[in-house]
């Protein structure tokens, strides 16, 4: 029997993508619809099913050839819809689209634009429903569930939906806060896992030996990378022969560094958009320290890239970290916006080498039990497997 899967995301994240990659070619039809309109599919989508809402009833195709395109910004997509239905036109679209399809599985990825779409198709519906997965990506709660326009929304999607996934115990806790009671999923990151084999031949060189600090480059409703460089100015004294690599930096955060190099005669390198997957886990492994800060997230998704990788991680407290990592023993989980505390810990970070190649060993360990890929890949295949079958996952 042919078993489909209409997962409802969006299209330009490589999030989506790497779900994705996770699940097709497993015996099941697997589409998509997009959750924000106007943004191409990421290339590595180029292969999947994607329902194109824009023309005139229901078409679905293959893409087969799209230009990289960076990712809408969340925040700017809830500033514009937040008080406002989602047009007419893209909701008759996911509903058109689902009694065509009849999927068994509707898994909206992300709740403040796929949640509250599906939501929204669900509560117009006006037949059977199929079994709704609804997937908690990062900030999804934890910082808009503190918003007053957003909490009655996230309420009435957790209070409708069968099932609910999310990267954090944080998060189960909270979903439970706002009414959810249906069936919770084994907790993993969204992101799938890693190729751990190939990796450990990259992480050779010794975390004390290392002379790059990474930075996480985001600075915007979420991500504070500047104070994150703040903190490394004030250790200056300690940064000779080092050089900071910032990755994902908007332009304010370019320009800060460039005067930040010039200011400290400290090297900066603005790691391109474009850059590899495989590249970036690279620099990682290049790395003594990886520094990634905002006031939410999920599991970060660079934090995993930096444990797996070796290189110390400092990372906000905002980002579930206390579930893999120890403070002052595996990493540090500072506050994400008291440059005073990261400063101190880049310090001790910068001056205790047995802290850090104890550290990347323990780190490696956690990733072997909890990030090998083709475990998290398992896992996440057993999800659909065991609700196609009507089981307990």
């Amino acid at each position: 029997m042919n078993r489909s899967i209409l997962v409802v995301a969006m299209i330009d994240s490589i999030h989506t993508a790497r779900w994705i990659e996770q699940i097709t070619h497993q015996g099941w039809k697997v589409y998509i619809f997009p959750s924000i309109r106007g943004v191409k599919a990421h290339q590595k989508l180029e292969n999947a099913i994607i329902i194109q809402s824009k023309l005139f009833g229901l078409a679905q195709y293959l893409f087969e050839k799209f230009n990289f395109k960076s990712g809408v910004k969340l925040i700017s997509w809830l500033e514009r819809h937040h008080e406002k239905k989602h047009p007419t036109n893209q909701l008759k679209n996911l509903i058109k689209t689902i009694k065509k399809l009849h999927p068994d599985i509707i898994h909206s990825m992300e709740i403040q634009a796929a949640g509250y779409l599906t939501l929204e198709a669900k509560n117009a519906f006006d037949s059977h429903f199929p079994t709704w997965i609804v997937t908690n990506w990062g900030s999804d709660i934890f910082l808009f569930g503190r918003l007053q326009t957003h909490k009655k929304k996230i309420r009435e999607v957790l209070t409708k939906c069968d099932y609910y996934s999310c990267e954090c115990q944080r998060d189960i806790n909270l979903a439970h806060t706002f009414g959810f009671r249906g069936r919770t999923l084994p907790v993993f990151p969204n992101t799938g896992g890693f190729n751990l084999q190939e990796l450990e031949l990259l992480r050779q060189n010794k975390t004390s030996t290392r002379h790059l600090i990474m930075l996480k480059g985001y600075q915007n409703w979420a991500g504070r990378a500047l104070v994150g460089l703040r903190a490394l100015e004030r250790c200056i004294d300690l940064l000779g022969g080092y050089e900071i690599c910032i990755y994902s930096a908007p332009p304010d955060v370019v320009l800060a560094a460039e005067l930040f190099s010039e200011k400290n005669g400290i090297p900066t390198r603005i790691i391109p958009l474009e850059t590899s997957h495989k590249d970036m886990l690279i620099l990682h492994a290049q790395a003594r320290i990886s520094i990634g800060l905002s006031i939410s997230d999920a599991i970060s998704t660079s934090f995993l890239e930096a444990m797996v990788m070796g290189s110390f991680p400092i990372q906000s407290c905002t980002a579930c970290v206390n579930e893999w990592i120890e403070h002052s023993v595996s990493g540090m989980i500072v506050p994400p916006e008291d440059p005073d505390v990261i400063e101190m810990s880049i310090r001790i970070a910068l001056t205790d080498d047995n802290l850090v190649d104890q550290a990347a060993e323990l780190n490696w360990n956690i990733a072997k039990k909890r990030l090998d890929g083709d475990m998290i890949k398992d896992m996440t295949l057993n999800i659909y497997n065991t609700i196609l079958n009507n089981e307990n996952p």
